[in-house]
């Protein structure tokens, strides 16, 4: 019989907030992390807005220098280990820590190194190629540094499935606990691919939203207007238990998982499938491993990128799993519009304001809806956060390649 997985501890720094408790306050504040970017000159750009993580103090977290052979992304995933490693009250004493693991991946790892370094080798030549270039940026050291300062033995590695990275992540910590091959796991997701050359290449794919306004109004999921998705940053992480030893040590379980699903739409690099046929997949997998029928789910925290083709294939999706009760009752919201879109992170920080959605009975809302799509027809809490009881969520994140990952979360 497999064994029940919660959550217990949560961590996260990214465009709105650098804790699960400010971020948390923000989404229901519905604020809006986008603005100018402030990384680099992006005069010649077409696009020049993203979601940068501010104010964050990492002197709270290392000692000095301790981050100067660290990329940006894991420095994030290494904060939101440490934030979630010490909400979840883990006695390192007390732990097997053969048992325990992590799995931290990133869609993209460690590209600001990757392009700082061309440039030394560009124009400073070969010799002058930082000799920690390659474990700055591979995209799994995230979750080697974490085991090292934690002295995690079990299962250790990362993912990549572009944006549904992190979620990739933790359904695969949950099975690793389900079947005893750990304990304790600590999973999620880290990106920092602010940088000139991925915006420049995620702007000529036509990928990213062209937007001269107010740049708190360029997300725009599900809304007639949305022209692209807003790139963001940061790292959303979670520590993982065996429900009988959470219980027996008396943690503060926020919430537990009860489903995973994975498909791929095996159809296009970056267009979904046609109607959301491998979402769909992704989600009734979910549903069928929880053992929950449709008519369970009270809210789904959607991808939504705020692009033309994934914000209505999505909605299909969703209307082809849960029929009639998809406009009924079932109350769908993209976080992405306040946060953008973090990547390999999104579905980390996701995964977060799923917890407190169920906690709080409340779901966050979608800023910045405005136009209705025919094409997007479901309640999409739309500018406000919407009052409801939830005792279970999915949390959905989709990636290039037609890379699908859906979690179910119910309250405990």
């Amino acid at each position: 019989m497999k064994r029940r997985v919660v959550i217990t501890g949560m961590g996260t720094v990214n465009p709105l907030a650098n804790n699960p408790a400010s971020y948390w306050e923000a989404l229901i504040a519905g604020k809006s992390g986008i603005d100018k970017i402030t990384r680099f000159d992006t005069s010649d750009f077409a696009v020049q807005i993203a979601g940068e993580v501010k104010n964050l103090d990492q002197s709270d977290y290392f000692e000095p220098g301790e981050t100067r052979r660290m990329d940006r992304y894991a420095i994030y995933a290494m904060i939101s280990a440490m934030q979630a490693m010490e909400d979840s009250g883990i006695d390192l004493d007390a732990l097997d820590h053969n048992k325990a693991g992590v799995i931290v991946g990133s869609g993209i790892g460690g590209i600001e190194t990757f392009e700082d370094q061309t440039r030394s080798l560009v124009n400073r030549g070969p010799r002058r190629v930082s000799p920690y270039f390659v474990p700055m940026m591979i995209s799994d050291i995230a979750a080697g540094y974490i085991s090292m300062r934690y002295n995690l033995k079990g299962p250790n590695y990362s993912v990549t499935s572009a944006c549904a990275t992190a979620t990739h992540a933790v359904g695969n910590a949950v099975r690793h606990i389900q079947y005893g091959d750990a304990d304790f796991m600590v999973a999620g997701g880290a990106e920092a691919s602010i940088t000139p050359l991925a915006v420049a290449g995620f702007q000529n794919m036509k990928a990213l939203a062209k937007w001269d306004g107010n740049p708190t109004e360029a997300s725009r999921p599900f809304d007639k207007e949305r022209c692209g998705f807003i790139m963001g940053e940061g790292a959303g992480v979670v520590t993982l238990e065996d429900y009988e030893s959470a219980k027996a040590r008396g943690a503060n379980i926020y919430a537990e998982i009860v489903g995973v699903g994975y498909s791929a739409d095996a159809y296009h690099i970056t267009m979904p499938a046609p109607e959301g046929e491998g979402a769909a997949r992704a989600m009734q997998i979910a549903l069928d491993d929880a053992g929950l029928n449709p008519g369970d789910v009270d809210y789904i925290n959607a991808h939504g990128t705020s692009t033309p083709l994934n914000d209505a294939t999505e909605s299909a999706a969703i209307k082809n799993v849960f029929k009639d009760y998809a406009r009924d009752g079932l109350i769908v919201s993209s976080t992405k519009s306040m946060t953008g879109h973090l990547l390999g992170a999104a579905g980390g920080i996701e995964l977060l304001a799923v917890v407190e959605a169920i906690r709080n009975n409340l779901v966050p809302p979608t800023i910045n809806y405005e136009n209705p799509d025919p094409d997007c027809d479901l309640n999409y809490s739309p500018n406000e956060p919407t009052e409801k009881d939830i005792t279970v969520a999915l949390s959905n994140t989709f990636g290039f390649g037609g890379h699908n990952a859906v979690v179910a979360v119910r309250q405990v």
